[in-house]
C-alpha cells in the first residue's frame, strides 16, 4: 500500500465518506473485524502491561519485598499512594495533548517509559528508592487509561463500544490472574544474579512491557483513515459510519478551555464521578491486596499467588458476558447496578463469616463486581459526552476520580482480619447503585423532554439543530 492511501487527511476522508451517504456495509463489517483482530488486541495487550506493572507490587509484596526492604504495612501503603499523586496529574494534559501528538505516538513512548521504570524497580535496594520508582510509574502510567479510552471510542461507534470495552477491561481481570501465574513461576528464580525472587517479577515484566511499546509504534495508527491495515474502501466505510454516529464537526473541534469546563457542567459527568470513586476504591483494593487476603487465609508461599488466579478467571468471564448483554440491550445502569450488587454480596459474605471457604468464595464475588463495573463505567462515561474534547475531559474526569478511590484503597488493608476495608467497599459498592440509578433517571427524563422538542425525528443527527454534541436535541443518551 502506498504512503498516499494511508497518510491522507482523515476529515478529507470524512468528508468523501459523507457525500456517498450510504455506507458500504460490508466494506465496513470487514474493517470492524480487522479493528477486532488487529487495533484492539494490540491496546489491550498494553492496557494489560499498564494494569500488571502496577498491580504486580502486590505479588512482590507476597513474596517478601517488605521484609527485604525493612518496610512497615504503612510504608506500603505510603509506597502506594506515592504512585497515584503523578498518576492524577498527568492525566488530563497528557490525554488532552493525544489529539495533537497523535495517540500513535503517545501511547508508545508512554508505554516503553514505565516499561523501563518498571523494570528498575527490580533494582530498588532501599524503601526511598522504592518511593522515587513508584513516583515515575505513576508519571509514566497515568494517561494511558483516558487516552486509550479516548482512542477506541474515536474507532469505534458508541452501539459498538461495550463488547469492546468489555475485551480492553477484561486486561484488568487476566492481569489478576497472570500476575499470580507469572510470579509463581519467577519466584523460582530467587537467587539468580543475587537478585531476590520479587525483584525479577519487575525486571522480566518490565521489559516485556517495553517490547510490546517498541512493537507497537508499528502497528497502532493515529485516526481510523490512517490505518495502514485498512483496504482504501474498508477505510471510507469505517469514517463513513463513524461520521454518521458522530458529526464531523468534531473532527474540526479546536482545543479551548471553554470545550474542557463545558463537561464539567454535564450533570451525567458527577453521577458517573461518584461512580468512578468508587469503583476504584474497589478495583485497586482487589488488585493491590487480593494476594495479601489469601494469605490471611492460610495459605502459604507459591500457593498465595496460585490461589489468587480463579477470582480474576472468573470475572473476566462475568464481565464479557454482562458487557456483551450491555451492547445488545443498548443499556448500561442496570448491568452497572447488578455488578456492584454482586460486590455486595461479596463483602457481606467475608464481614458475616470467619469460615475461610467462605471468604475465599467472597473473594470471588469481589473480584467479579469490581472488574465488572470498570468496564461498564468506562463506556457509559464517554457514550454520553460529545464532541471531542466534552468527552476526553468527562473521560479524564472519571479517571482521576477512579484513581482517587485508588488512594483511599491503599489504606484500606493494613493487617488481618481486614474487617475496615470490607466495611468501606461494601459501603462503596452500595453507593454505585445509588448514583446508578440516579444517572438513569436523569439520561432519561432528558431522553424524553429532548423527544417532546422533536428531537430523533428522521435522518436529524446531532449538531443538525446548531447546538453540538450531547447538547443537541437529536442526540439520545444510553441509559
Amino acid at each position: 500500500m502506498s504512503e498516499k492511501n494511508y497518510e491522507q487527511d482523515p476529515a478529507d476522508t470524512e468528508v468523501d465518506a459523507r457525500e456517498e451517504v450510504k455506507v458500504d456495509e460490508a466494506a465496513f463489517k470487514r474493517a470492524l473485524l480487522k479493528l477486532d483482530v488487529i487495533f484492539l488486541p494490540v491496546l489491550t495487550l498494553i492496557y494489560f502491561l499498564n494494569f500488571l506493572d502496577r498491580a504486580n507490587i502486590g505479588n512482590a509484596k507476597a513474596a517478601g519485598l517488605t521484609e527485604d526492604l525493612g518496610m512497615t504495612a504503612r510504608q506500603y501503603s505510603i509506597a502506594l499512594t506515592v504512585t497515584y499523586v503523578p498518576y492524577i496529574v498527568a492525566e488530563l494534559p497528557l490525554t488532552l495533548a493525544i489529539k495533537k501528538v497523535g495517540p500513535n505516538i503517545l501511547i508508545p513512548v508512554l508505554v516503553i517509559s514505565w516499561g523501563l521504570v518498571t523494570t528498575f524497580q527490580g533494582f530498588v535496594t532501599s524503601y526511598p528508592g522504592l518511593l522515587v520508582a513508584r513516583f515515575f510509574l505513576g508519571l509514566t502510567e497515568g494517561a494511558i487509561l483516558p487516552s486509550s479510552m479516548t482512542y477506541l471510542s474515536n474507532f469505534y461507534r458508541r452501539a459498538d463500544m461495550g463488547k469492546r470495552v468489555a475485551f480492553f477491561f477484561s486486561a484488568t481481570s487476566l492481569a489478576g490472574a497472570f500476575s499470580g501465574l507469572l510470579a509463581a513461576a519467577l519466584l523460582n528464580m530467587h537467587g539468580l544474579g543475587g537478585k531476590k525472587g520479587w525483584a525479577w517479577i519487575f525486571i522480566i515484566e518490565g521489559l516485556l512491557t517495553i517490547v510490546c511499546g517498541v512493537g507497537s509504534f508499528f502497528i497502532l495508527p493515529r485516526t481510523p483513515g490512517t490505518a495502514w491495515w485498512l483496504k482504501p474502501e474498508e477505510r471510507v466505510a469505517l469514517v463513513a459510519a463513524l461520521e454518521r454516529d458522530a458529526p464531523i464537526a468534531e473532527q474540526k473541534e479546536k482545543l479551548t478551555w471553554s470545550a474542557c469546563v463545558s463537561a464539567l457542567k454535564a450533570p451525567q459527568v458527577w453521577f458517573m464521578f461518584t461512580q468512578f470513586f468508587a469503583s476504584g476504591a474497589m478495583l485497586y483494593g482487589m488488585a493491590y491486596f487480593s494476594p495479601t487476603i489469601v494469605g490471611s487465609l492460610g495459605y502459604k508461599g507459591t500457593k498465595i499467588q496460585l490461589m489468587s488466579v480463579p477470582p480474576y478467571v472468573v470475572s473476566a468471564v462475568f464481565a464479557l458476558a454482562c458487557c456483551w448483554a450491555s451492547d445488545r440491550l443498548q443499556m448500561r445502569g442496570p448491568f452497572v447496578i447488578l455488578s456492584s450488587l454482586v460486590s455486595v454480596i461479596g463483602y457481606a459474605m467475608y464481614r458475616g463469616s470467619t469460615d475461610k471457604h467462605v471468604q475465599y468464595g467472597a473473594l470471588f464475588l469481589q473480584v467479579m463486581g469490581a472488574y465488572t463495573v470498570a468496564p461498564l463505567q468506562s463506556t457509559w462515561m464517554p457514550n454520553n459526552l460529545a464532541p471531542f474534547y466534552r468527552r476526553v475531559t468527562g473521560i479524564t474526569m472519571g479517571f482521576i476520580s477512579t484513581n482517587s478511590g485508588g488512594i483511599l484503597s491503599t489504606w484500606l488493608f493494613p493487617k488481618p482480619p481486614f474487617h475496615k476495608g470490607a466495611d468501606v467497599l461494601l459501603g462503596m459498592s452500595a453507593s454505585i447503585v445509588i448514583w446508578a440509578a440516579a444517572n438513569m433517571a436523569y439520561l432519561g427524563w432528558e431522553n424524553k423532554k429532548r423527544a417532546r422538542a422533536g428531537g430523533f425525528e428522521g435522518n436529524a443527527a446531532p449538531g443538525d439543530d446548531g447546538v453540538p454534541g450531547d447538547r443537541s436535541v437529536h442526540y439520545r443518551y444510553i441509559l
